[in-house]
């Protein structure tokens, strides 16, 4: 960072002072963990010599504390896959159901937008689509930050709701589904040949709130890998030109995800694993009626406060599931 033209490329700068600020804050939080061990390890000798209750129930909040944080920095050392520090694109799809599916979507989305603050990561809207009568249709969400899908690609899957519909004036209960996919946000070249011969490539209004130029100009862009038939979307600028750049970022990262999983489909074949992948294979159930309850099919970890898991209180199924790859 100190060399005279750190500054001539922007974009390897960013990136540099992004690795340098997580490397930094892995070394001090391990410093504080050792400090905090050493206080704690002097109040309890204090407490062999000289007992005392208000000290002693001190001691055991500040333990309790310290064990929740040491579990998060052996977690935090755990995401060294080759992406996980990257920042995260994620795509909420519903299912079929209609406005109930399109709502349940809205709701995810509020989830993962409150979780992503909590963790000061910053969200940017790439692509959306309304839905018919209320939620949403569609959505790419981009989430920037330290190890951002190193967490996220946890949330990968079907994520199930089970409520009684407020769309539904008979008052029955209903199942939705919506399926997430999270990939990797690539700032460099990766080994993904593109050929512009197998790309259509679509301009249209953007739907989104964004001044006159919406209703005026076609600067949003859906390209279609003709090959594969994956599909990307992006309407976040007003530029066409820089739209088409994300867009083309987004679909390297969907075909290096094809790649992963095609690649992790034939070890499982060979090691003679059968995964199902549809509807019925959702990673976690949502459970508002008759009962509340969320539930991690993967890690079996579950939890009756509902409210907060929809505030993005999340790390804890995110937590786990990372653990249980180990």
């Amino acid at each position: 960072m100190l060399e005279p033209s750190f500054w001539d490329d922007q974009n390897n700068a960013q990136k540099i002072i992004s690795e340098s600020r997580g490397l930094k804050e892995i070394v001090n939080e391990f410093h504080e963990l050792v400090e905090t061990q050493e206080n704690l390890e002097m109040t309890l000798d204090l407490l062999k010599e000289e007992p005392d209750e208000e000290l002693q129930q001190e001691l055991f909040n500040e333990m309790d504390e310290f064990k929740k944080r040491t579990e998060d920095f052996e977690l935090q050392l755990l995401l060294s896959d080759p992406y996980d520090q990257n920042n995260a694109i994620v795509e909420l799809h519903p299912g079929a159901g209609g406005t109930e599916s399109q709502d349940w979507g809205s709701m995810l989305l509020r989830m993962y937008m409150r979780w992503a603050e909590k963790h000061d990561f910053k969200v940017e809207t790439l692509d959306y689509l309304p839905g018919d009568e209320a939620g949403l249709k569609s959505v790419t969400l981009a989430i920037r930050g330290h190890n951002a899908y190193g967490y996220l690609k946890a949330e990968k899957g079907v994520h199930r709701l089970v409520r009684i519909s407020p769309f539904d004036s008979a008052g029955r209960r209903h199942t939705s589904f919506v399926s997430a996919d999270v990939m990797p946000e690539f700032t460099d070249e990766i080994a993904v040949e593109i050929r512009s011969e197998d790309l259509k490539v679509d301009t249209y209004r953007a739907s989104g709130a964004g001044g006159q130029h919406i209703n005026k100009t076609e600067s949003a862009v859906r390209i279609t890998h003709l090959p594969t038939g994956v599909v990307v979307a992006c309407q976040a600028e007003r530029s066409q030109i820089k739209n088409r750049e994300k867009a083309m970022n987004m679909l390297q990262a969907k075909l290096y995800q094809l790649k992963v999983e095609e690649q992790q489909a034939q070890l499982d074949d060979i090691r003679g694993e059968q995964k199902e992948i549809g509807w019925s294979s959702q990673i976690r159930s949502y459970v508002f009626h008759p009962y509340s309850m969320v539930k991690d099919h993967r890690t079996n970890t579950e939890t009756g406060n509902v409210q907060a898991v929809m505030d993005g209180d999340i790390d804890q199924f995110i937590n786990a599931y990372l653990r249980s790859q180990l």
